[in-house]
């Protein structure tokens, strides 16, 4: 059996009257994420992760911020994508433990939501999906509100 660790990291301006996606779900929030798809720095990271640990780039390598097909798109997309390349290479996600820094809305309520839409598009259980919340203490652009920020580590097995 080989496996293989990746890390991801993602960060997105928020922007009064836009929609808030985080981990696949739509949070209640004044202010949402700018992006070209639908800026779901959560997700983003997750690919990176994963991308990473099987030496295929990053998210903007495969889904360019500069390809109109890509605009405005859902992340559960790219998330589902990324997880058939690693298929289609032999490998298979272990697991992911991610990292999310924003002063709000308050993640911690909407984390069992979030792991139940990201873990069937990585074909994996819930429990294998790790995610974790934070401030950022009121310092710099998270702590003023002004972005988001999310990281993530992935372990894929090929056998």
């Amino acid at each position: 059996m080989k496996i293989r660790v990746g890390m991801g990291f993602d960060v997105h301006e928020l922007e009064e009257g836009r929609d808030f996606w985080l981990g696949g779900i739509k949070l209640p929030a004044s202010k949402g994420a700018v992006g070209h798809s639908d800026a779901d720095v959560l997700i983003h990271a997750i690919c990176d992760a994963l991308l990473g640990a099987a030496n295929l780039r990053d998210i903007g390598y495969h889904f360019a911020n500069t390809d109109n097909r890509w605009k405005g798109m859902d992340s559960k997309f790219f998330l589902k994508e990324v997880t058939a390349m690693l298929h289609e290479r032999g490998w298979k996600v272990g697991n992911v433990d991610c990292t999310v820094c924003l002063e709000k809305p308050k993640v911690n309520p909407h984390i069992d939501a979030m792991k139940k839409v990201l873990a069937p598009l990585m074909n994996i259980t819930e429990e294998d999906v790790s995610i974790k919340a934070t401030t950022n203490e009121k310092l710099g652009y998270v702590g003023r509100e002004e972005g988001v920020n999310a990281s993530a580590v992935a372990l894929i097995i090929k056998d």
